[in-house]
Parts: C-alpha cells; sequence; structure tokens
C-alpha cells in the first residue's frame, strides 16, 4: 500500500480518490476545510496547500502528488502562482511525482485538432497562468529536480462538472429552452471525469508518462446539441430547444457575473470546432475512452434523470 497526496475534492479529485482506495492505496486528501469523500483508506485534511512547508510534511513519503486544485475562476492569476509554487516544491522535497490536471487554454485559438506538440500560444490570462505553472514544473524536472506529468482534458463530462454541457444538460432534461453563448453545432471534444481520473493515476505510476503532458482519452468530437438530442433520447425528454445567445449578451452579462464575465476569454473554444487529439496516451499508455453515449448515461443520472439504458 502506497500513499497518496491528493490537493482537491473536486470532481477529479473525489474520482481519482475512488479509482486509488478501489486499488488498495491509501489516500491523503487535502482541502481547506477537509472536505472530500468519506471513504475508507481517504485521510481528509484540512489545510492550505499554498503553505510549502505544511504540505511538504503532509506529502513526506509519498508516492505521487496530485493537483486536482481548481482556484475560483476569476482569480486564477492570484491564487494559482503561490499554490502551484507550493506543489512543485513540496515534489521537488519529497521525490513525490507531481501529476497535474491542466486543460486546453494553453494552446488558445487553433486551426486543426490540438495535440500535446501544439504550441502553447496562449494570450489570455488564463492560458498564461496554466502555461506558466507548465513551464516552471517542465523545467524543474529537466533539472533533475522533481518528476512531473500533467494531463489535459477537454470540457467536461460527469457528476459534478462544471462545463458549460453540464449547464445545458438540466435543461434540457426539464423540457426548458437552453440559452448559451455557443455554436450548438460544431465538433466538440468532451472529456468524461473518470477518464480524467484514470489518466492522472496512470501517469503519475509510469515513468515513461514523466516529463511531458499528456491528452485524456476522449471519444471522438460531437457537437452540444449532438449531447442533448442524445441526453434527450436516454431519459425521454423532449426534443431539445437550444438558442445561441450572441457575444453581446455574454458582454454584459459579464458586467455583473464575474463567470460570465471570465467565459469572454475563452468564447472561441464555442464558437469554431474544438477539437483535442488524445492518440498518444490510449497508443503509449493503454487507456481507451470511454464511449460518449456511456459517459452521458452516468452525467444523466448524476443529474438525476433516469436513463432508459
Amino acid at each position: 500500500m502506497s500513499l497518496h497526496v491528493i490537493v482537491g475534492a473536486g470532481p477529479v479529485g473525489t474520482a481519482t480518490a475512488h479509482r486509488l482506495t478501489a486499488a488498495g492505496e491509501k489516500v491523503r486528501l487535502v482541502t481547506r476545510r477537509g472536505t472530500g469523500p468519506d471513504l475508507p483508506g481517504v485521510e481528509r485534511v484540512a489545510a492550505d496547500a499554498s503553505d510549502a512547508d505544511h504540505l511538504i510534511a503532509l506529502t513526506d513519503g509519498a508516492t505521487a502528488l496530485y493537483n486536482c486544485a481548481n482556484p475560483a475562476y476569476h482569480r486564477w492569476p492570484i491564487d494559482w502562482p503561490p499554490l502551484a509554487g507550493a506543489l512543485l516544491t513540496a515534489a521537488e522535497r519529497t521525490g513525490a511525482v507531481l501529476a497535474t490536471v491542466g486543460n486546453l487554454y494553453g494552446y488558445g485559438p487553433v486551426d486543426g485538432p490540438m495535440t500535446e506538440d501544439t504550441p502553447l500560444a496562449a494570450t489570455g490570462v488564463k492560458g498564461r497562468v496554466r502555461n506558466r505553472m507548465w513551464a516552471d514544473a517542465l523545467a524543474a524536472h529537466r533539472a533533475g529536480r522533481a518528476r512531473v506529468t500533467e494531463v489535459r482534458g477537454s470540457d467536461y463530462l460527469g457528476a459534478g462538472g462544471t462545463s458549460l454541457p453540464m449547464l445545458m444538460l438540466p435543461g434540457v432534461l426539464a423540457g426548458r429552452r437552453v440559452v448559451l453563448p455557443i455554436d450548438f453545432d460544431a465538433p466538440h471534444t468532451w472529456t468524461y471525469i473518470d477518464d480524467v481520473a484514470r489518466t492522472l493515476v496512470v501517469a503519475a505510476t509510469d515513468e515513461r508518462a514523466w516529463g511531458r503532458a499528456w491528452h485524456v482519452p476522449s471519444a471522438p468530437a460531437v457537437s452540444a446539441r449532438h449531447l442533448a438530442t442524445r441526453a434527450a433520447a436516454l431519459t425521454g425528454a423532449p426534443a431539445p430547444k437550444l438558442t445561441r445567445l450572441p457575444y453581446a449578451g455574454l458582454w454584459l452579462g459579464g458586467l455583473v457575473n464575474p463567470f460570465a464575465r471570465e467565459l469572454r476569454e475563452t468564447a472561441y473554444q464555442f464558437d469554431r470546432p474544438f477539437v483535442m487529439d488524445s492518440r498518444p496516451a490510449t497508443e503509449t499508455l493503454g487507456i481507451a475512452p470511454t464511449p460518449v453515449d456511456d459517459a452521458l448515461a452516468a452525467t444523466v443520472t448524476s443529474l438525476g434523470g433516469a436513463s432508459r439504458r
């Protein structure tokens, strides 16, 4: 039995804890308030993970340190630097592999499918924050000070997800009109939360994964309209009624809503094809993506819908 330290008890942190304890591993789950799943094998600890000395003490003897944290969207430039710095310092001092949950923001707007070799050319604040985190971790790895890896997924499907499809599905299941600032017909990659956790654990414990980033194996891209239509079919809900909110509506909403304001920076992800190529993780690490219908069935069940499958 090895010790694994997870920082953050959101959807991915929780799924990772479930996966590790199911494999007989010991988990120390660190959050500010000591929250998280009450599972055999999980020790929940209340701590400020940006306190490097405390995090080092908590990580001492661990096989891996998992960065599953997610500061408030509008506070990334403030909260991420000290937190990421403490996580990297803890990995350097303890020898635990640092496995970080990343995303696709660092690439910025692209033409064509994103691969792990796509330049990290983001100009937005959030993308630059994530790129600095990865650059610092990779520099430490290449200097022999730490062992690091990162897994990057697209918008999440699954219990607890907060992506735009998760905002869409409750309305679809209830038969209500859904109004969102997205092109409902553009192909888009969706990543299942359980696949993120699965990839994260493999990347942390397989030395072939260290020193580089990996895209989480995800099913072929489909449109948001396809997701909505399949969710309705799975539950017997009426055909979805979907309306695109013009960008001006998003801009105005941002005047009063911090989340909407932050979405302006990443609006490009939903107004054109947004496709991620995840074949390397499947080919090298042997991880196959969960089919969209399976991920969607689990998602609607978590939202209280009764899947007919």
